[in-house]
């Protein structure tokens, strides 16, 4: 019974095809590119955290969003990375058809890559609108995934160090 010429559904089809355009424009971006040489020598060992990165992203399975906060971590060996790159990878992954267990580790992996640190953290903490306007409506769960490699992974005393510094918010 709707009116698909009414004023207000004229254009909708083009644009929706915009929308999911820019939400998916990730998938179009080269992660080495994005960087653009913005790595630089450093002799700096001590960890760097970028904390409650706003985070947006489509879930693939329902093509809704879920949204929340990334936090990522590494420390340097030798090389450290403009911080406004950190945000820029985390947008990059996130700007695709998208599960968050995989958007953790690429985020993690691709730090990984650009530097070779001695060790990167990624945690995120999302709401799901596929779980929260659909299927089990919970209005009040969220998901934390993470990634922990090198020194994260191998040191707990680093691990905890990190977590702590998001506890303190």
């Amino acid at each position: 019974g709707e009116d698909p010429g009414r004023e207000g559904l004229k254009k909708t089809p083009s644009r929706v095809a915009a929308s999911m355009e820019f939400l998916t424009s990730g998938q179009r971006v080269d992660v080495t590119a994005l960087i653009n040489g913005a790595l630089f020598e450093e002799d700096c060992s001590e960890m760097v955290v970028v904390r409650d990165i706003e985070v947006y992203s489509m879930c693939e399975h329902h093509l809704l969003p879920f949204f929340g906060k990334a936090h990522v971590a590494y420390i340097p060996n030798g090389r450290i990375i403009g911080l406004s790159k950190m945000p820029r990878i985390v947008d990059a992954f996130a700007r695709r058809l998208q599960v968050q267990e995989r958007l953790t580790n690429q985020v993690a992996e691709a730090l990984n890559a650009a530097l070779q640190p001695r060790g990167v953290a990624v945690v995120f903490e999302a709401r799901h609108l596929c779980m929260m306007m659909r299927g089990v409506e919970k209005q009040n769960s969220s998901a934390t995934t993470s990634s922990m490699l090198g020194l994260f992974r191998e040191d707990p005393k680093t691990r905890m160090e990190f977590l702590e510094l998001l506890r303190r918010g």
